[in-house]
């Protein structure tokens, strides 16, 4: 999960782009075992929420994913 958190500390990502920054090959196992737990400890949060769904859907590390990157010492030391 650290791997997806750096990866969406630089910018907003699309699931493909973290989901490869993961190394998980299949798309429901990548969501519903890493980002639906990473969205729901608000780690991350998706850039149009109320719309899932969207072609144009990208994710955003939170100051809580932040934090917890700069406690795991693989941090950035900017950010929201």
């Amino acid at each position: 999960m650290l791997a997806i958190l750096s990866a969406a500390s630089t910018s907003e990502k699309t699931r493909e782009e973290l989901q490869s920054a993961a190394r998980v090959k299949d798309r429901e196992h990548f969501r519903k075992q890493y980002l639906r737990p990473l969205l729901d400890s608000e780690l991350l949060e998706a850039t149009i929420p109320d719309k899932p769904r969207s072609s144009k859907q990208r994710y955003r590390i939170t100051r809580l994913g932040i934090e917890m990157l700069r406690r795991q010492g693989t941090g950035q030391s900017s950010g929201k």
